[in-house]
């Protein structure tokens, strides 16, 4: 009797606490799917301990339990950074991806009926009751994406009209100026070439690039794959000089920026910058073009921010370009540990990427290029994921349309789930394939800290979508 009164004094004391907590545990994979669940039994889990714990201590809180502990102490993980994961995280987000369903459970297309069609059977259908809600909260997601699209995703065409003709301008005086004070500089023709041009700029028209065309002599240059290299770097390529011995170091104009029987992009980079950022009088052509330019310092790569409309800014990114004759195209934008490898160039799969990403939504009338779109705003406007590029995120859409046949415009909801689900899954495997060519990984530039906090948010994201959106 006396277990007895002690059980229901504890019982008492504890207010119902444990058992709400239980009951809130037990029903979580049905309203937030497995992913929610398993991150919300991590959270829920350490209060009810700690709760627990607090309720079953001695009256002075110094007094030490066996362990030398004070039994009001919180673990001592509960108080480690949340943005990294540990082995013991890492453990679990695997573990929750095998789990999980090609679509969020929580957004099920093949198992949610039409909201007219659920039947209602005022609490005693369970499985009638969580297709409601399945139903609701995906009709919930559909809408603020359309409405996040609509209000922060869009540029207005006048603004885009804009920027094209600021960067257009520049571009014209870049060129007439190169002719004028490098008459013998071997160049074709500049283009301008980015999301502005493929209307696939977010948020804001404030990026365009600004293509260079080197000419290099076919029998005194040729391209090295990085993976045949020492450094083995897929994606990345080297250009040897050839023929010294018949053609002496002189013979082409790109000797100058040799370095070490390479040529580096780095040193045509600063042919370049002496140029266009020492000079050119940029203050004159502004005034007459009613633009402030100044050349960014620092940067990557050569970059002019221009400022137009008084309240609008365009960054115009210069970069030399090869264009090799096996439809390679290697630009001057350096590894991120340049130190290592600074002699690289970047091998460019944009414009493939992009025309396959619009045939494939051409011939389905898909949602993929809109899909991008909102994840790329997502990306810009959240600080915690500016560090995934429009590369990585087209290429994640590539690879998970080959294995995706449904991209209509009411699956948005499920697709925008899948592509954040994939994303997790690439970063907890620490490499992203390229989808055009997949020796190439795409993640190789990121640090394991960087890896680790990307794949944090992104995965707490797949229990709050649309929490996501509101931090955008």
């Amino acid at each position: 009797m006396a277990g007895v009164n002690g059980d229901r004094k504890g019982k008492k004391d504890d207010n119902g606490m444990g058992t709400a907590i239980d009951f809130v545990l037990s029903n979580a994979k049905l309203v937030l799917g497995v992913g929610g669940a398993a991150m919300l039994g991590i959270a829920t889990l350490a209060v009810k301990r700690m709760y627990d714990r607090t309720i079953s201590a001695p009256t002075s809180p110094t007094k030490m339990e066996r362990g030398g502990k004070r039994s009001w102490e919180e673990p001592s993980w509960l108080g480690s950074s949340p943005r990294l994961l540990n082995h013991d995280m890492k453990s679990t987000v695997s573990r929750s991806l095998q789990t999980l369903p090609t679509s969020s459970s929580a957004f099920e297309p093949g198992r949610v009926p039409p909201p007219g069609h659920v039947r209602r059977a005022g609490g005693q259908d369970g499985a009638g009751s969580a297709d409601l809600h399945r139903a609701r909260l995906r009709l919930s997601l559909q809408e603020r994406l359309w409405t996040f699209y609509r209000e922060r995703v869009t540029i207005p065409g006048e603004e885009q009209a804009s920027a094209r003709r600021a960067a257009l301008d520049i571009c014209a005086e870049l060129r007439v100026f190169l002719h004028a004070k490098l008459p013998d500089m071997p160049l074709r023709e500049m283009y301008l070439s980015g999301s502005l041009y493929d209307d696939l700029q977010v948020v804001t028209a404030d990026h365009a690039q600004l293509m260079v065309p080197l000419i290099l002599e076919k029998n005194l240059w040729s391209p090295v794959p990085g993976e045949d290299t020492i450094m083995n770097v897929p994606g990345f390529w080297l250009v040897r000089r050839e023929n010294l011995e018949y053609f002496p170091r002189g013979s082409s104009y790109w000797d100058r920026c040799l370095v070490g029987g390479y040529l580096s992009p780095k040193s045509v980079l600063e042919v370049f910058e002496k140029l266009v950022a020492g000079s050119i009088n940029w203050p004159a052509i502004g005034s007459v073009l009613d633009y402030v330019i100044r050349p960014v310092v620092p940067s990557e790569t050569l970059t002019l921010e221009v400022q137009y409309e008084r309240e609008h800014r365009l960054y115009v990114d210069f970069l030399p370009l090869l264009a090799m004759e096996d439809g390679v195209s290697l630009i001057a934008k350096p590894h991120r540990r340049a130190e290592r490898h600074e002699n690289l160039w970047r091998q460019s799969f944009r414009v493939a990427e992009t025309a396959r990403l619009r045939a494939l939504d051409q011939e389905d009338g898909g949602c993929r290029c809109l899909c991008l779109k909102v994840l790329k705003a997502v990306c810009k406007l959240n600080p915690a994921l500016s560090r995934l590029t429009a590369g990585q995120l087209t290429n994640a859409l590539l690879l998970l349309s080959e294995g995706e046949g449904d991209w209509a415009r009411d699956a948005l909801a499920d697709r925008f789930l899948q592509l954040l689900r994939a994303l997790v899954g690439h970063l907890e495997a620490g490499r992203l394939p390229c989808a055009l060519c997949p020796k190439v990984n795409l993640f190789c530039e990121l640090t394991p800290q960087e890896v680790d906090e990307l794949g944090y948010t992104l995965y707490c994201a797949l229990s709050d979508p649309e929490g996501l959106l509101r931090t955008a």
